[in-house]
């Protein structure tokens, strides 16, 4: 091997590395012809190479999801002694979770969270676009947390408190999955709470159209009404264009509306800009009827949308984005 490694630079002109590379490889396994085997590998490897990536930087939340979990169990065994003596021994592990979670926006989206000054002081019910996965929604209980202090529950998918390991990050952050009483509840205590009528439908089957997939659902808008609070529509400008699904495939739709499980597959993980615009409070009218307000809810989302989504979305401006220092508007 020594000696091979010494004629790749002998005589008068030497090898490139690669050609003593392959050289050596040939020296050491026997193999001949190691060169095209190799230039064959690489080239699949280029090929390969987008796609790879794309199905692989989602996998980058996830373990910044069981990132959490793990220091959220840290901080549990930790803190066992003083959980009898406070009455809220989590608000350490809030703020340091906030701030990882801030981090990854920022650093990853340069997230920004516009219209913070029209969520009032008192509880309401924060209604939102879903995109293809939460991660906009988590940016914003992060940056709300460290700017105000205030916690904001959310309803999800039942399917989210069967994914192993979840169960102590959803008790945290107040994950509820329901029913209504639940959610009026949560708002009478005085808290926010937040909802995507569209749930995991629009996470799976919107596109880079931006359509709003609520169907006919006003139990959202119910749940206002009897908890007398108002509705503060939310959208995040680019979230489509950070993640997608393959929504598309007719099958898969076919699928899940079969088993309502979320077996679209996802890609994506791009470092675009992400801007989330809080809108002006729907106030609680006691004359107004549930349907009503899912309308006019419904209206003032879509508002949010064509003020601040250029349509059909496009990562590759979305991108580009990152380097805009006045918000977008069309």
């Amino acid at each position: 091997m020594t000696g091979g490694n010494e004629s790749c630079t002998a005589g008068p002109t030497s090898m490139s590395y690669l050609t003593c590379l392959t050289y050596i490889l040939e020296e050491w396994t026997g193999v001949e012809d190691i060169g095209d085997y190799l230039s064959y590998a690489f080239y699949i490897l280029w090929v390969l190479f987008p796609l790879v990536v794309v199905f692989v930087l989602p996998g980058v939340i996830v373990v910044l999801f069981y990132v959490s979990i793990l220091w959220l169990h840290i901080y549990k065994r930790k803190n066992e002694i003083k959980e009898a003596y406070s009455h809220d021994v989590w608000i350490a592990a809030r703020e340091m979770l906030a701030t990882i979670w801030d981090g990854h926006g920022r650093i990853w989206h340069g997230y920004e969270l516009h219209g913070v000054e029209n969520i009032p002081q008192g509880p309401g019910l924060v209604v939102f676009y879903h995109g293809a996965t939460p991660v906009d929604y988590i940016y914003f209980t992060a940056r709300l947390h460290i700017m105000k202090k205030r916690r904001c529950s959310v309803v999800a998918d039942h399917f989210v408190f069967r994914v192993p390991g979840f169960r102590i990050l959803l008790d945290v952050f107040g994950v509820i999955h329901g029913p209504k009483e639940a959610c009026v509840r949560t708002l009478e205590e005085g808290h926010l709470l937040a909802i995507a009528p569209g749930g995991l439908r629009e996470a799976l089957f919107s596109d880079e159209t931006y359509n709003i997939l609520w169907s006919d659902r006003k139990g959202f808008a119910q749940v206002a009404i009897d908890a007398k609070v108002p509705i503060i529509p939310m959208f995040t400008q680019n979230v489509r264009e950070g993640f997608r699904t393959l929504g598309g495939i007719k099958i898969l739709r076919s699928l899940y509306e079969r088993i309502r499980l979320p077996i679209v597959p996802l890609y994506g993980g791009f470092p675009v800009k992400l801007r989330t615009f809080i809108g002006e409070p729907i106030p609680y009218e006691p004359n107004m009827t549930a349907e009503e307000l899912a309308t006019k809810t419904k209206a003032a989302v879509q508002a949010l949308i064509d003020k601040h989504q250029k349509i059909p979305g496009n990562i590759f401006r979305a991108l580009m984005e990152r380097f805009q220092t006045q918000k977008k508007e069309d």
